[in-house]
């Protein structure tokens, strides 16, 4: 029988603040294997402003839970499980799932989300668009502010919702809008009493450790030549970024309160609810502003996401191949998606099953 078990849990010690980047990362990457669509019930939802939103009453689940089903793609007795995870969760909740111990204590490998690196001078820099932080780029060039790069109207509604959520701090009024917009959503998402951590993937880790099963995780290596010209190349250009600083705007006046919902349907296992609620993803217009760059695009990284999304698709039909069993985990919205992963899979013959 599965069961999901939510209890409180120690912060971690990191502060959020420090973990957004790497975040960051992880999410504007992965629609490589998704297409972001606006859909009509996107469009209502963003019609219907925080007015309509703001009148759900909405409890963020506790006690045991059932938790989502699994997607079943096979081929013969070969069969790769995957987990469908979502993004955020209640803040004060660890997991627990026998199926998914179960799942894991038959099979081979266990797939994990892919990621990428970059070769630097010294070492491996882990996740490309740590890159911006690191080097000091998270600032506009020239000193300009917020309120110089972005449309008043974009900047009102801005300043309000930073009133609401982060107060006065003014270093942020000198951020480039993407990352502006992305400290903004963090603390939102805190404030809503939900948490960015991504505590599935860690017990889905910890158990598969103690079980002696294999992590498995498609990596995509980058090298760059003069890395250093790179870097300061990076600090002086612009980013074609609003859109991801407007759609995060959006998404925070109209979508705060469905997040919640989302998390109560994931947390009983409700597939169909999370159907239903639909949303313009800003991730897709964020990672779009980095990798559209032409720094970016002039050292060939600017089809990231097409080389992300084959390393993957390959490590999920090499384990198909080499595994009685394996066990995966993808974000709940690209398995949603018609021509997402799933999609692609399909198109190469192999049978997928959608969990009950």
């Amino acid at each position: 029988m599965r069961y999901a078990r939510l209890m409180p849990m120690r912060r971690s010690a990191l502060g959020v603040r420090g973990r957004i980047h790497t975040w960051l990362i992880a999410i504007a990457l992965l629609p490589t294997l998704c297409s972001a669509r606006d859909t009509p019930a996107v469009a209502a939802m963003q019609q219907a402003g925080p007015a309509q939103t703001s009148t759900l009453e909405t409890i963020v689940v506790s006690g045991e839970q059932p938790g989502p089903g699994l997607w079943k793609v096979s081929k013969g007795e070969h069969v790769l499980w995957i987990l469908g995870t979502l993004s955020p969760l209640p803040k004060k909740m660890t997991w627990v799932s026998r199926d998914i111990e179960a799942t894991i204590a038959r099979s081979q490998q266990v797939l994990l989300v892919p990621s990428a690196s970059l070769s630097v001078k010294g070492g491996m820099l882990r996740g490309l668009f740590l890159l911006p932080s690191l080097i000091g780029a998270r600032n506009n060039p020239g000193d300009a502010r917020l309120v110089d790069v972005v449309p008043a109207d974009l900047h009102a509604r801005w300043s309000t919702l930073k009133q609401r959520y982060i107060g006065r701090d003014r270093g942020i009024e000198k951020r480039r809008p993407l990352f502006a917009a992305q400290e903004l959503y963090v603390e939102a998402i805190k404030a809503a009493d939900m948490s960015l951590d991504d505590v599935v993937s860690k017990s889905v880790k910890k158990t598969a450790r103690r079980q002696k099963v294999e992590l498995v995780e498609p990596h995509l290596e980058l090298r760059i030549e003069a890395p250093g010209k790179a870097v300061r190349e990076f600090k002086k250009s612009a980013l074609d970024d609003i859109d991801c600083f407007a759609k995060t705007m959006a998404r925070l006046e109209t979508d705060l309160e469905a997040m919640k919902l989302r998390a109560n349907a994931w947390a009983s296992g409700d597939i169909e609810a999370i159907r239903a609620l639909p949303y313009d993803d800003q991730f897709q217009a964020c990672g779009d502003a980095v990798l559209k760059a032409g720094v970016v695009e002039e050292r060939g990284l600017g089809d990231l996401r097409e080389r992300i999304a084959r390393v993957w698709l390959e490590a999920a039909e090499g384990a198909l191949e080499r595994n009685e069993s394996t066990l995966a985990i993808l974000p709940i919205r690209i398995l949603l998606q018609p021509d997402g992963a799933l999609s692609a899979l399909r198109d190469r013959g192999y049978a997928i099953e959608e969990p009950q």
